[in-house]
Formats: structure tokens, C-alpha cells, sequence
């Protein structure tokens, strides 16, 4: 048993030296050569207008608006107050009950 895994790990440690000693990539450099592409900016005529509503029609119309339209806001409350009631109904918690046995 004990040579079995002597003889694994022997070959595992040739195995990764081998691999660390093996010249896969050569030592000069090689500069990075950009491809290079034949077209470039031009000057010609540009599109024509479209529309981004999406052919619907847009209208629009100036006035007052009345205040039972726009709805009430929405209340927030406040961290501060949400603190203060969280801290309020912890002090009334039961506590826990110390036990020491021997």
C-alpha cells in the first residue's frame, strides 16, 4: 500500500517538473499587429426625420389642473418615529429568566 502511493506521488511530482521544464512559448517578443480596415468617415447626406412617439398622434395642453386629480401624497413615518415604537414595544418583551445549575 505504502508503495502504491509512493509511486503515485513520484509520478505526480515528474509529471508537474516535466510540465514546469517543457519550452511551450518562446522568449521573444512579438508585438501586437492591429488588422487594418479600409473604410473610413465619410461625408454624406443624413436620414430623414422620424418620429419616437411611434406614428401615434401627440397632443398637448396648457391650463390648471385641479387638485382633486392629482391625488394626495403618500405618507412616510419618519425612521426616527419607527425607532422609538420598536424600542418602546421591546421594553415591555418579557425578559429571560437567568438559570445556574450546578
Amino acid at each position: 500500500m505504502r508503495t502504491t502511493i509512493f509511486a503515485l506521488c513520484f509520478l505526480c511530482a515528474t509529471g508537474a517538473a516535466y510540465g514546469q521544464s517543457a519550452s511551450v512559448l518562446s522568449n521573444n517578443p512579438q508585438p501586437l499587429q492591429m488588422a487594418g480596415h479600409a473604410e473610413h468617415a465619410a461625408q454624406h447626406a443624413m436620414a430623414q426625420e422620424t418620429s419616437l412617439i411611434g406614428g401615434s398622434a401627440y397632443s398637448y395642453a396648457k391650463g390648471e389642473v385641479p387638485l382633486a386629480e392629482l391625488g394626495s401624497p403618500v405618507y412616510y413615518t419618519p425612521l426616527g418615529d419607527l425607532a422609538r415604537e420598536a424600542k418602546k414595544e421591546h421594553a415591555s418583551d418579557p425578559k429571560a429568566v437567568k438559570v445556574f445549575e450546578n
